[in-house]
């Protein structure tokens, strides 16, 4: 030490495992979801913040059989806990050398991933040969950039200050050749009532949003075939389970090679759209830089209309 200058006391901080259990438990109210993020077991969860309770002499928690929730006093060092191991993320990130992590990390849906991103990566890798890219389909929540993703692309209706628009969507109902031949009345017309529907549960707009914005009545909407990502709807209305919303441009393939066939009912705008967020600092890793500058030009190649609804992409 320099002649003068006292040495700060030793910070006494708690393991650095356990505070990032309980950042990720505390963000997923889960110790099931934290341990899948985190790749060890729920066990192991729950074992470090008990540790870290034990520690600190707080109960951050409070368990119950079928919900976890944060103690008041959990959900106010969450939130410092969350702020420092982004600023340690961040400040990794920034090293002028930081080599570490050359894979890029891109959170999305599976049929998107599918159907529209994976059939691209290949011109990504001849651009960018040394830069890996993992994608994740799973639903959880991203919280950048502590739990390692670099880019999320998401459908909202909102977006925040830093979202890019990418596309949006057209919903038109489709169903196998076999099954539209069996709708058919007389004359062509279609009588929906008469078909299955094939529901997406966790679509923010499915039959709902097209039967009121089409003035369709008389469906029922409890009855038909529940699936949970648009992948299995589109592969159910093909096997001829009933009629599904396709959303283009992630059907146009089907209806191109004749799996599907639209209905011959109208087609509405989506109002929610597919968005790309970055993590804080994406703007200055060249890699990352790069990744989100080639993803805008694959949009605009893929058309200035890429849903069909009349809507420059943004």
């Amino acid at each position: 030490a320099r002649p003068g200058y006292a040495l700060p006391m030793p910070l006494r901080l708690p393991p650095l495992a356990a505070l990032r259990f309980f950042e990720a438990a505390g963000r997923h109210l889960s110790f099931k979801l934290a341990a899948a993020e985190l790749n060890v077991t729920p066990s192991a969860v729950s074992h470090g913040i008990v540790g870290l309770e034990r520690a600190l002499g707080v109960e951050l928690f409070i368990r119950e059989p079928r919900r976890l929730s944060l103690t008041q006093e959990g959900a106010d060092y969450l939130h410092y806990v969350s702020e420092a191991l982004s600023l340690i993320a961040i400040g990794t990130q920034r090293l002028p050398h930081h080599r570490e992590r050359r894979t890029i990390t891109v959170s999305c849906a599976p049929t998107f991933a599918s159907r529209w991103l994976l059939p691209r990566l290949h011109r990504f890798g001849e651009r960018w040969p040394t830069i890996g890219v993992t994608v994740d389909t799973s639903r959880r929540q991203v919280g950048f950039p502590v739990d390692g993703f670099d880019f999320a692309i998401r459908m909202s209706r909102a977006a925040g200050a830093a979202w890019t628009r990418l596309f949006g969507e057209s919903l038109v109902p489709v169903c196998s050749p076999a099954c539209r031949e069996a709708l058919a009345g007389e004359g062509g017309a279609i009588d929906l009532r008469r078909a299955a529907l094939i529901h997406v549960t966790p679509a923010s707009e499915d039959w709902q949003a097209w039967l009121e914005r089409t003035g369709t009545e008389g469906i029922d909407l409890a009855a038909g075939l529940r699936v949970d990502t648009i992948q299995m709807a589109f592969e159910a209305a093909a096997m001829g389970l009933g009629v599904a919303l396709g959303r283009r441009p992630l059907v146009d393939q089907d209806l191109a090679a004749g799996a599907l066939v639209e209905v011959g009912l109208p087609a509405i705008e989506a109002e929610t759209a597919y968005w790309l967020v970055g993590s804080e600092g994406a703007e200055r890793r060249p890699d990352l830089l790069g990744f989100k500058r080639w993803l805008l030009r694959e949009v605009e190649a893929f058309g200035p209309d890429a849903a069909g609804t009349g809507r420059r992409i943004a």
